[in-house]
Order: structure tokens, then C-alpha cells, then sequence
């Protein structure tokens, strides 16, 4: 079995200083949960990401995939081949260069949730 700690550290890193920036809700050794601080029509906020350490994977959430999917124009096929659903990607082991270019996307996430006002 992977070392799935290692792999959330890693992947944590990557969405700890948007936390930094927006509303975590859940922060411990097993999830990162954060929140944007727009409150949407059905008045809850709008989610960012997380990442959360699952049975045998650790999963990556980018929300600001899902409401800009121009974002994933690019995707190298490693990565794209990690995604789950519109907005989700899974590892089970370190991969540098993924990780580089996951840290790539979620900044420009970032970006475009800001460029839409949510943040």
C-alpha cells in the first residue's frame, strides 16, 4: 500500500496558501476543505477545493475547473489521465512534474475565481 501521508503533504502544500487566502473549514491530517467567502443565490458559499485523503488515493479538488473548464486546455495526459469527474484528480504516488503543473492550475484557478469576483 502507498504511503497516501506523504502524498497528502504534498498535495496539501499545494492548497494550504489559497486556504491562507479564502475560508478553510476543515484542516487536519486526513482533509483540507476551503471555502470562497462569495455566498452563492442558494446562500452557501462557493467552494474552492480540497484535498482529502480517501481508501486508497488522495483526491484533488479545483473547483474553479468545473466553472471555467478553458482552464484545462493543455492538460498534459499524465495529468489528465488523474482526473476524476470535471474537476478532480487522484494520486496514489508522488509525480514531480504532475505536481508542478497541479500547482500551476490551481493558481491560475485562483486567478480566474478572482477575475469572476468570487475572491
Amino acid at each position: 500500500m502507498p504511503d497516501l501521508t506523504a502524498v497528502f503533504a504534498e498535495l496539501r502544500a499545494i492548497m494550504a496558501p489559497y486556504a491562507a487566502k479564502l475560508d478553510p473549514k476543515r484542516d487536519d491530517a486526513v482533509e483540507l476543505y476551503v471555502d470562497t467567502k462569495y455566498v452563492q443565490k442558494n446562500k452557501k458559499p462557493l467552494f474552492f477545493g480540497a484535498v482529502q485523503i480517501k481508501k486508497s488515493f488522495v483526491s484533488f479538488h479545483l473547483m474553479p475547473l468545473y466553472t471555467n473548464p478553458e482552464l484545462l486546455d493543455g492538460l498534459s495526459p499524465g495529468l489528465k489521465k488523474r482526473m476524476q469527474g470535471k474537476s478532480c484528480f487522484n494520486f496514489v504516488e508522488l509525480d514531480k512534474p504532475l505536481l508542478e503543473e497541479l500547482a500551476l492550475l490551481t493558481k491560475a484557478g485562483f486567478a480566474s475565481y478572482r477575475e469572476q469576483g468570487f475572491v
